[in-house]
């Protein structure tokens, strides 16, 4: 029971507490069924890979004229949603926005997991990834891969980092709640990842501090990431992709995708771990909110482009253009104008499908939209002629669908697996953000409020 002395404060923080840590000790056969199931699909496309090695890029669609494709769309995509974490999780913390305490840290995982999983995508599309330490020892700073490589490995420290330093009040509780419950292995990362946390006023005054600065400092750093990821394709001498607006539309579209994956993460886990009383329809129709806004802004941003080039239509922009619209990548232009931007942002402003389910549908047409939207921009870049030839053709290869296949279970082997380790939700949080809630409707003052860990030695020690 906390200083406050309150039944109903330290009954939440305790059922709080049992809830979301239980994962972490229990698995079900589904469990380790779904654990299967990714670890077969993620084999297959490490076959996948070896026939690639052995017999050279020929055997994916990819070819002299368009020479980037499924590989470097997804590598955009991953590193897209990874801005769920850092953007969302910061944005929102120096707003100091309440409801999104049981949201940060499922942001923060797709972040890291996302980051993982993109930063692989541009090895896997080398012909010689055995030479991929040159781009390190040779890298020229001119090169717009050489700024990619730095912002994306900055970005993922700090990210980790991000991460890491809400977790360390849970870590100590973990240690000192679970005990023999769980594995040696989990009582000793809980006890080394804790770092001796006893919830002291001087403890928690510099967790606050570093969390201050990194959520200060990560905002610049997302944002410059997806800025610099868009420049890869601005800095290279084709007409589709001469935009200078293609840092903010990236930055916008990583955003809007970031969100709907955080989504389609908390339905989800909500669902798996019961967790309805923390992640309530309130956090949904917040985060709904922020997707049609999102989705309105994709929609200036392409009416903005698309009618500037149609009405010029000089140059190759004619093809560019015809393309889209009319031709080869129209379908998958349309999906995403209509299914990714229009319906989901309709989804959300219509009061009776403005619930979990509906904007669950609607983040799923975002993530596949904004997909699509990934692949008409690499392909169709590429596609569009420079001298006055036929247009080159691309369509993926079974190897590239298998390894796109084995991306996406990658990225749900990796959560599903940190789902048992780490705590899903900053227990230490919201408890502090309830009890405040509590103290000031009893008249209590706020400094009332306990720590977020108590300082109790656990059985045994350390």
């Amino acid at each position: 029971m906390g200083p406050s002395g309150s039944p109903q404060i330290s009954g939440y923080r305790e059922r709080l507490e049992d809830r979301v840590l239980s994962p972490l000790t229990t698995a079900s056969r589904a469990y380790y069924l779904l654990i299967g199931i990714l670890v077969l699909i993620i084999a297959w496309g490490i076959y996948a890979y070896t026939t690639q090695l052995r017999d050279g890029l020929y055997v994916t669609g990819l070819r002299d004229r368009i020479t980037w494709g499924m590989y470097i769309t997804l590598f955009v995509f991953f590193i897209g949603i990874s801005h769920a974490g850092t953007l969302i999780s910061a944005i929102l913390r120096v707003s100091k926005a309440e409801w999104r305490v049981p949201v940060t840290r499922m942001a923060e995982f797709i972040t890291v997991v996302a980051l993982m999983i993109g930063a692989l995508m541009p090895l896997i599309d080398l012909g010689r990834p055995d030479r991929v330490h040159h781009l390190f020892m040779f890298g020229r700073w001119q090169a717009p891969i050489t700024w990619d490589i730095l912002a994306i490995t900055t970005y993922f420290t700090g990210s980790l980092i991000y991460l890491y330093l809400p977790l360390i009040p849970d870590f100590a509780l973990a240690r000192d709640r679970l005990g023999d419950s769980v594995s040696p292995f989990k009582r000793v990362l809980y006890r080394t990842l804790a770092i001796g946390w006893r919830g002291s006023p001087e403890q928690r005054r510099k967790l606050h501090v570093a969390m201050g600065i990194m959520m200060i400092l990560i905002i610049p750093i997302a944002v410059s990431v997806h800025t610099v990821v868009s420049w890869i394709f601005g800095m290279t001498l084709r007409d589709a992709w001469n935009n200078p607006e293609f840092g903010v539309f990236f930055v916008a579209g990583a955003i809007y995708s970031g969100i709907a994956a955080l989504i389609i993460l908390m339905v989800v886990i909500r669902k798996a771990y019961h967790l309805e009383e923390y992640l309530t329809p309130k956090h949904f129709i917040n985060l709904g909110y922020m997707l049609a806004a999102l989705s309105l802004i994709m929609m200036y941003f392409n009416i903005l482009e698309y009618v500037t080039e149609g009405y010029k239509l000089t140059g190759e922009s004619e093809f560019g253009f015809n393309q889209l619209f009319t031709g080869a990548l129209a379908p998958y232009y349309w999906f995403y104008a209509i299914g990714g931007l229009v319906i989901p942002g309709v989804i959300i402003l219509i009061p009776w499908t403005r619930n979990i389910p509906g904007i669950l549908v609607a983040s799923i047409l975002v993530v596949i939209g904004m997909w699509m939207e990934r692949y008409f921009i690499v392909v169709g870049g590429l596609r569009t002629p420079t001298m006055p030839y036929e247009a080159a053709d691309y369509f993926p290869s079974w190897v590239e669908w298998s390894i796109m296949t084995a991306a996406f279970a990658g990225f749900i082997l990796i959560i599903t697996i940190a789902v048992k380790i780490l705590p899903v939700i900053a227990i230490w949080e919201v408890a502090e953000v309830h009890d405040e809630h509590e103290l000031a409707a009893r008249g209590r003052p706020i400094e009332a409020v306990p720590p977020p860990v108590t300082a109790a030695q656990p059985a045994g020690g350390d």
